[in-house]
């Protein structure tokens, strides 16, 4: 197997793990919802905040290795 298909699968196993993590923990902190009547509106800018995060984290590791 080839350097760049080991980073998939780490990506794959690091992006399963996030999401079983959020499964459990739901909306943040920071996030907006707004619910009247049978119309509702959700914006997560703290989940967007914090995906951004750590994609950035995951591309920099990345960028060192090679």
């Amino acid at each position: 197997m080839t350097d760049f298909g080991k980073i998939f699968i780490v990506i794959g196993v690091v992006c399963i793990i996030i999401g079983l993590i959020w499964n459990f923990i739901g909306r943040l902190p920071g996030d907006i919802s707004f619910q009247k009547g049978n119309f509702s509106f959700h914006f997560p800018i703290m989940t967007s905040i914090v995906v951004s995060i750590i994609l950035t984290l995951i591309f920099y590791v990345i960028g060192r290795f090679k």
